[in-house]
């Protein structure tokens, strides 16, 4: 038997009585879950279909495809707040752009780096503004590459490395910014027109084995990231007039060393990439980020090749630049 007291209390299965205001911030609560589902759905989405996030205007394309293996982190972001709000449809979305992400860089993570190789190369953007080019100089030298390709270099920084270099890379040659250095003989040097000053040169490199490769050193325009976008026009003309170069390369083995102010995903350089594999990518252990040399966050510093099997690839230890230099060990 109910007291009066009990009697008097309603029995309700927790939903508002028609007619009675929902109690405030229950409804933000209830839709959460489906706010955060549908999040990891869009994320994962964009993820998967980033070469057609569109790139006219501020160019958030070619942005969202530098920075795409950053987008791993919406992840562990998403879980967390699935784990707070205790939803397990939002947690089984998450899923999704995990799927996505491993699926695009799972095989970045694991070491591709095997033996063999019978030449070794090494790119660097040496910073116009390092104020030890020699001890970079030293740092390039200890990593016994074959063939050294240098970029931003002014007239007094190349005398630099020229004389630090010598006895190690008794064949070198500088045109504009760029230059080659090689422990082999040089030929056919000639500069590369992709600006309206020398940012890119080519030369043979004539190996004791093996036959002889067509190595360029390349510095595609700089790019910048301000309230108007992400600014390419001169790196993406750059990339054009390169390509251009390339597809009139008669060499069956090539490799081109660089700076090209882009990552590979990068939808504007696909002139270049779309005829070239990268050696990181095919051989190289980690994601191989390159600038800023303090806390890389993007691999813009590249070897790419075309009719030479990378071994393998990876960065070397920072200089006074704001690159990291890379490195690869290559089979003809």
């Amino acid at each position: 038997m109910l007291s009066p007291t009990e009697a008097a209390e309603p029995v309700t299965d927790g939903t508002p009585e028609a007619g009675l205001p929902e109690p405030a911030g229950s409804a933000v609560r209830r839709r959460a879950p489906r706010w955060v589902a549908a999040g990891a759905v869009v994320w994962a989405t964009a993820m998967a279909l980033h070469a057609s996030v569109p790139n006219a205007g501020v160019n958030a394309g070619s942005l969202f495809q530098t920075l795409l293996p950053w987008t791993g982190l919406g992840v562990p972001l998403l879980l967390a707040l699935a784990v707070v709000l205790r939803s397990r449809i939002a947690a089984v979305a998450v899923l999704a752009p995990a799927v996505v992400w491993v699926t695009l860089f799972g095989g970045a993570l694991t070491d591709k780096r095997s033996g063999g190789g019978d030449l070794t190369v090494v790119s660097h953007n040496v910073d116009e503004g390092n104020t030890d080019p020699a001890g970079t100089a030293r740092v390039l030298a200890a990593a016994g590459a074959d063939v050294l390709a240098l970029e931003e270099l002014s007239d007094a920084s190349a005398a630099v490395y020229s004389r630090e270099l010598a006895a190690a890379y008794p064949h070198h040659a500088v045109i504009g910014g760029v230059g080659i250095w090689s422990r082999h003989p040089l030929a056919d040097v000639k500069a590369v027109p992709i600006m309206p000053w020398t940012r890119a040169m080519r030369a043979t490199v004539r190996t004791p084995e093996g036959p002889p490769v067509a190595v360029y050193a390349v510095h595609l325009a700089s790019v910048r990231v301000s309230a108007a976008g992400f600014t390419t026009g001169r790196r993406n003309d750059a990339a054009r007039e390169l390509a251009a170069a390339l597809r009139s390369e008669t060499a069956p083995r090539v490799v081109v060393l660089g700076d090209f102010n882009g990552a590979y995903r990068d939808r504007a350089l696909a002139p270049v990439t779309s005829r070239l594999r990268s050696a990181q990518g095919e051989a190289g252990a980690g994601l191989g980020f390159t600038w800023p040399a303090a806390f890389p966050v993007v691999r813009i510093d590249d070897v790419l090749v075309r009719g030479m099997t990378p071994r393998a690839a990876w960065t070397l230890p920072a200089t006074g630049s704001d690159h990291l230099p890379v490195a690869a060990r290559l089979s003809r």
